[in-house]
């Protein structure tokens, strides 16, 4: 963590130092979701959904070092499906900000490779509490952190197809019944998605 931190500054100062040579693009991002969501107890089991998230973004790079951000501000929905007599659906509608540190190399502007890590904060903007059978209940916190990992391709310097997992920092959300207090879970929501991006 020391060591991100310490190239977060690197990038930062270089991006001061060489205005006249930085990239910075706008763009539209988009793709699908695959959520999973894992328990400290084994009496729960859910079983794997689709989700999709769309919204703007924008990425800066330094040339000379290859090394950047991208940011983004995207809706991002995910459900899921819970199984046995405590079923029913969980969906979270949220906005989601992930801010991260990339690094860029390939074939000039025909193709290039990036990988990326970095934190998400996601703000919840839909229903948070859910009532399923026999009186049990769901409930999904107001806002959450995540980090990220991916990687992609960027086509013709404007078209990037990437791979991410989203790894949850934290609870994502409780499961109670008032009836049996014992029987209390949390829940950790982590993701694959594939995106689509296309930056003017």
């Amino acid at each position: 963590m020391k060591k991100l931190f310490t190239l977060f500054v690197i990038v930062a100062a270089l991006s001061v130092s060489v205005p006249s040579q930085a990239q910075f693009k706008f763009g539209l991002k988009g793709g699908l979701n695959t959520n999973e969501m894992s328990f400290n107890r084994d009496f729960v089991n859910s079983s794997t959904s689709m989700g999709f998230f769309i919204g703007p973004t924008v990425k800066f790079k330094v040339p000379i070092i290859n090394i950047g951000f991208d940011l983004s501000a995207m809706y991002d929905q995910r459900e899921v499906q819970l199984e046995d007599m405590r079923g029913g659906n969980l969906r979270q509608k949220a906005i989601v900000v992930p801010i991260n540190l990339r690094y860029d190399f390939g074939l000039a502007d025909i193709v290039g490779i990036y990988i990326a890590v970095g934190p998400q904060f996601g703000f919840n903007v839909g229903c948070k509490d859910f009532s399923l059978r026999d009186s049990r209940n769901w409930s999904l916190k107001s806002a959450n952190t995540s980090f990220n990992v991916g990687a992609g391709v960027l086509l013709l310097n404007h078209v990037q197809i990437g791979a991410n997992y989203n790894i949850a920092c934290g609870r994502s959300g409780d499961y109670y019944d008032h009836e049996y207090p014992d029987e209390y879970v949390r829940a950790h929501w982590n993701t694959w998605q594939v995106s689509l991006a296309y930056y003017f």
